[in-house]
């Protein structure tokens, strides 16, 4: 079984990973974004979760700043899970997931699509060099050490 955290990748894919990794939490982001759920009945009815597994992701969110409690009635007491703007940023994410979903998990035309709220125009997710583009080529994109690599341990420590 795979543990929750990365601890030995240092890499910010893992650290995503660590908040977002678990097999329902896109499924929840997904539902908040895109179908306005908001109720713990809203994600439950939605997606048949067994009421653990939401209630530890739900909090999970909360605890990372994804999204946020707020209490929408006194009696009962209650409370509605609100993205904040750290979970609506995922929607970048989704889109491009679902892009690859469309192309190498789904038969025949995909099932939903994603458009601009103002115009109905499709929306796709790219890759973009600053300098020359898009890059569709994906044995075009490198990775490299970037600026927040912890130094390597000495071999004499």
């Amino acid at each position: 079984m795979l543990g929750k955290t990365y601890d030995a990748q240092i890499c910010s894919i893992a650290r995503a990973l660590e908040i977002v990794g678990e097999r329902w939490s896109l499924l929840i982001v997904r539902d908040a974004l895109f179908a306005g759920a908001t109720r713990y009945s809203d994600f439950q009815r939605g997606l048949g979760i067994a009421t653990n597994v939401l209630k530890t992701r739900l909090d999970g969110f909360v605890e990372a700043g994804v999204m946020r409690r707020h209490k929408y009635s006194e009696q009962p007491e209650q409370y509605e899970y609100l993205l904040t703007e750290k979970g609506r940023a995922l929607a970048h994410s989704l889109v491009a997931l679902s892009e690859w979903g469309d192309r190498y998990a789904t038969e025949g035309e995909p099932p939903i699509l994603y458009v601009h709220s103002e115009c109905g125009s499709g929306v796709t997710q790219q890759t973009v060099c600053a300098h020359c583009g898009p890059v569709d080529d994906p044995a075009r994109i490198q990775a490299k050490i970037g600026p927040g690599m912890p130094p390597r341990p000495s071999a004499t420590a």
